[in-house]
C-alpha cells in the first residue's frame, strides 16, 4: 500500500517562449496520492509566480486516464480526521493554485477523468480533450461526495450539470457532455490534432500581455476569494466521511473490482 502512494511524479518544462507544460503520473491511472498533490499545487503556484513564464499547460502522463481521482490506497489508510482533512486538503490546494495563478493555465485531458480530474479540468482556464475524455464524479459511490472538487467543477459547468455527475455517481458522460456542459472548450477526434491545437493556442497566449492577462483572468476568478477557507471546510467533510464504516466498505468493494 505505502508503495503505491510513495510511487508517482510531477515534472515541468519551459521553452524558449515562456510556455510551461506541467506533467503528472501515477501507475494506478493517474490517480492522486498526497505526494502528487502536495508537488503539483507547488509546482504551479511556483510556475505562476515566475516571471519568464507565460502561459502553462497542464497534462498528465501516459496515454489512457487523464486522472482517475483520489489514491484508494490512501483513503483507506487514513484513520484519523487530521489525516483526512490533509490528505483532501491536498486536491483544494491544487484547485487553489490553479485559481491564484496569475498566468492562464490550459488544461490538456487526453482521457478520462474522475473525481480530483474533473476538478483540476474545472479549474484550469481553458481546457481541451480528446473524444475519449468521458467524466465521472464518482464520490458518492464510496461514501463520500465531491465536496471539495465541487465549487469548481459547479463554477465551470452549474449547479444543475454538477449536480447530475454528483448524484448519478457511477454513470459516465461523454466527453461531448463534457463540452455542450462548459467543462471542455473543444474535443477533439485525435490526440494529436488535440497537441496542434494547444501549442497553437499556448504560443499565441505566449506573446500576449501578460499584466492583460493576468488582470483578465482576476475577472474570471472574481467572487471566488473565500475558496482557500471554503475548501479546506470542504476537506474537512470529506475527511469525516472517509472514517466511516459505510465508506470503508465501500472503499474495498470498490478496489475488489
Amino acid at each position: 500500500m505505502s508503495e503505491a502512494i510513495d510511487q508517482g511524479h510531477v515534472h515541468y518544462t519551459v521553452d524558449s517562449h515562456g510556455i510551461a507544460t506541467i506533467e503528472f503520473g501515477h501507475p494506478m491511472s493517474n490517480s492522486l496520492p498526497g505526494k502528487i498533490l502536495n508537488k503539483l499545487a507547488e509546482t504551479i503556484t511556483d510556475l505562476g509566480n515566475n516571471p519568464t513564464v507565460n502561459v502553462i499547460v497542464l497534462t498528465s502522463s501516459g496515454d489512457k486516464a487523464f486522472c482517475a481521482g483520489a489514491s484508494f490506497d490512501e483513503l483507506i489508510s487514513i484513520n484519523d480526521l487530521e489525516t483526512g482533512k490533509k490528505f483532501f486538503s491536498g486536491v483544494a490546494n491544487v484547485i487553489n493554485a490553479c485559481r491564484k495563478a496569475p498566468k492562464f493555465i490550459i488544461g490538456r485531458v487526453h482521457g478520462t477523468a474522475v473525481g480530483g480530474g474533473v476538478g483540476m479540468a474545472s479549474a484550469v482556464d481553458y481546457c481541451l480533450a480528446s473524444k475519449d475524455a468521458d467524466v465521472k464524479l464518482s464520490e458518492l459511490a464510496v461514501g463520500i461526495g465531491p465536496f471539495v472538487v465541487g465549487p469548481a467543477v459547479e463554477r465551470k459547468i452549474g449547479l444543475s450539470a454538477m449536480s447530475e455527475l454528483a448524484i448519478n455517481a457511477t454513470e459516465w458522460r461523454s466527453a461531448d457532455w463534457a463540452k455542450r456542459k462548459g467543462l471542455y472548450t473543444e474535443t477533439f477526434e485525435t490526440v494529436e490534432d488535440m497537441d496542434a491545437e494547444i501549442g497553437r493556442l499556448a504560443l499565441r497566449l505566449s506573446k500576449s500581455n501578460p499584466e492583460a492577462m493576468a488582470l483578465l483572468k482576476g475577472v474570471f476568478w472574481q467572487g471566488t476569494d473565500h475558496w482557500d477557507e471554503l475548501l479546506v471546510e470542504r476537506a474537512g467533510m470529506s475527511g469525516t466521511l472517509v472514517l466511516s464504516e459505510f465508506t470503508v466498505n465501500a472503499i474495498n468493494s470498490f478496489k475488489k473490482k
